[in-house]
């Protein structure tokens, strides 16, 4: 007979589970039984009378039926000694009186009725004995599930210090009850990486007090300088009940002190039992589409980057950076990062030095789009076969008081990039746009469609390999709706909405770097890409999400306010012209259309006569000049009912 495997010995967790439901009885009878004899030799102090040894001797297993069957019935065995708390305790004290009274009952009885059975009096217990015993017993009891709860926080301690996952000081706001209770949770989860350094309370009463094991250091505006003297990185507020005027002092004086702020959702909740402390978190940017984020090809784009030199204009920026990142795990020969702000390119050059693999060249230039020369040299030295065009100005209203910088960047410069880009013979060219150019209303809008114009019309006399990707809104990118909601929650209110019937088409930063470089992949040239982004988003749910996510209600806690309609907005935004062909590529999830091309010459005309307009900055011949070009421009406001694809998904708007 063979012998059996090793796994066949090992415990199932049945098993396991069978194991721990006796040992638990028989460490609470190993305890009553020492607490029992203890309580006799204190009560006899160590001389007990040899008569009364074997009644003693008799009456233990009396006790140990009385202690073991009201723990049982108080469901005591139930629940886990790991995670005792004061429920537990409550219910073990009462367990434990129970059985006391049950003693007290049955040694009163058998004196008041000496015709009981002659066994009886055999087992009778002193009552000094009783109360001591109940006393040791309790502490006995109470001791060994302290010790299991200690010892599983030693080890979820250790197991978290060992790990990858840093314990951040942090100071907590509010010493009240809710502050007390979110301390020892605290204290008691590891595992959320939060190591608490103390509380600021402004109650003069709680000044040095000791809460949840962490001491009141001072009062909020002392914050700076607590959080300095403790190392504290972040704050958490634990007011269960602060009024928005509280949460914007404290916010403020927070961000004045550059530390983080978090609120727990539902802080109430967490008085009251019924929300878990570790719901801890900021709002994740994909909880907000509505949708499942869409995954691309990326063997594909693995196929047209791997080895070659990438050039990024606007590397800076929230989408020139995310493609950077995205693009350095295909390994190109060089990624040449291009920005005129300098802070920004600063940053993700060291961002991804730490991350580069020895034979990727990373390149930062700092250069102005503008400036031919500058962008000629800078081709002919890296000889890129894939440029991504990010740079350009993009707020709406902005664009709107400053129309001549729009086409100087949106316009002029990315005819400077495609023309060296023409020149030095880059093999692709991708030009990122926007859903805004498509019917216009804004001068950012109308300047995006001006360059898609004018790199399509290129196309047609290049060897270069042109394309356009239009991007619906961007979650999260600089400047866009979903930092500004998160600034306004954590001000108290109000989150500001222009319209309520305001609908957008979203897409998150990961997704958009992911269709740029999947049009590189796949384009053949002067084509359109867009995203299948689901049904648009009206703005007032996006703004109600966000507030429900922070664990607050939306007119409760955070009013929601309604400001107009800004100067280049429209209700509702669109994909595609009416006579742009769509069709599906190879992915599912990305629409192609094929448009129509204006004459070179024509373009060039209108683009000559646009550059002293933007060096005078006069806006009204701007936008008449502009107009011209483009033909759809309608200068805000904006025709009511223009758009007609509110509620319709992004596949039934393209056909």
């Amino acid at each position: 007979m063979p012998f059996p495997p090793l796994h066949a010995f090992r415990p199932t967790p049945t098993a396991l589970r069978g194991t721990a439901t006796v040992a638990k009885p028989l460490i609470d009878a190993a305890v009553v039984s020492a607490a029992y004899w203890l309580s006799i030799l204190l009560r006899f102090e160590g001389a007990v009378p040899q008569p009364l040894l074997g009644a003693l001797t008799r009456a233990w297993p009396l006790v140990l039926l009385a202690r073991l069957a009201t723990l049982h019935a108080a469901g005591a065995y139930r629940s886990s000694w790991r995670y005792i708390g004061l429920r537990e305790v409550d219910r073990t004290l009462q367990a434990l009186g129970a059985g006391t009274l049950f003693l007290l009952a049955f040694r009163i009885g058998v004196g008041l009725f000496p015709g009981l059975p002659a066994v009886l009096p055999a087992v009778l217990i002193p009552f000094g004995v009783i109360l001591i015993e109940l006393a040791l017993s309790a502490l006995g009891v109470l001791a060994t599930r302290a010790a299991r709860r200690a010892w599983n926080d030693h080890r979820e301690l250790r197991a978290i210090r060992s790990g990858a996952r840093e314990m951040v000081a942090t100071l907590l706001v509010g010493a009240g009850h809710a502050g007390g209770k979110v301390a020892r949770e605290v204290l008691a989860r590891p595992d959320l990486g939060l190591a608490p350094v103390g509380f600021l309370d402004d109650d003069p009463s709680k000044l040095g007090r000791v809460i949840g094991d962490l001491r009141v250091l001072g009062r909020v505006d002392d914050l700076p300088a607590v959080a300095r003297d403790h190392g504290a990185r972040q704050v958490l507020i634990t007011l269960a009940h602060a009024s928005s005027r509280d949460i914007r002092r404290i916010v403020e004086t927070c961000e004045r002190a550059g530390l983080r702020t978090m609120v727990l959702p539902g802080l109430s909740g967490v008085v009251e039992g019924t929300v878990n402390i570790a719901r801890i978190r900021e709002v994740a940017i994909s909880d907000l589409l509505r949708r499942e984020a869409v995954h691309l090809d990326l063997e594909a784009i693995a196929r047209d980057l791997a080895g070659s030199a990438v050039l990024v204009t606007g590397a800076g920026g929230s989408i020139g950076s995310e493609l950077c990142r995205q693009i350095l795990p295909f390994r190109p020969d060089a990624l040449v990062m291009v920005d005129r702000a300098e802070n920004g390119l600063f940053e993700i050059h060291g961002e991804l030095a730490g991350r580069a693999q020895p034979d990727v060249r990373l390149v930062p230039c700092v250069a102005d789009i503008c400036d031919g020369a500058r962008m000629r040299a800078l081709m002919a030295r890296h000889r890129p076969a894939v440029l991504l065009h990010a740079a350009a100005h993009k707020h709406v209203p902005m664009m709107e008081d400053n129309p001549g910088e729009a086409v100087k960047v949106n316009v002029l410069g990315t005819r400077v990039v495609a023309d060296a880009a023409n020149d030095e013979h880059v093999g692709k060219f991708v030009l990122i746009s926007t859903d805004k150019a498509v019917n216009p209303t804004s001068i950012m809008g109308v300047t995006k469609r001006a360059a898609e114009l004018y790199v399509q019309a290129l196309a047609v006399h290049s060897a270069t390999r042109f394309m356009i990707v239009r991007f619906g809104n961007v979650l999260g990118s600089a400047g866009s709706v979903v930092p500004t909601f998160r600034r306004q929650i954590a001000r108290g209110g109000p989150v500001t909405v222009t319209d309520p019937a305001m609908h957008r088409f979203f897409m998150t930063i990961p997704e958009a770097g992911q269709l740029v470089l999947q049009a590189a992949a796949m384009g053949e040239g002067a084509d359109v890409f867009v995203l299948d982004m689901g049904p648009p988003v009206r703005i007032v749910d996006l703004a109600r999400d966000m507030i429900r996510m922070s664990g607050l209600e939306p007119g409760d806690d955070i009013e929601i306010a309604i400001t107009g309609m800004r100067p280049g907005e429209k209700l509702f935004e669109e994909l595609h012209y009416d006579d742009e062909c769509a069709e599906r590529t190879g992915h599912p999830k990305v629409w192609r259309t094929p448009c129509r091309v204006l004459p070179l010459h024509l373009v060039c005309r209108h683009l000559a006569a646009l550059r002293p307009l933007a060096d005078e900055g006069d806006s009204e011949r701007i936008r008449a000049r502009l107009k011209q070009l483009v033909a759809e421009y309608e200068p805000w406001p904006p025709t009511e009912g223009r758009s007609g694809t509110a509620g319709v998904t992004v596949a039934e708007a393209l056909g």
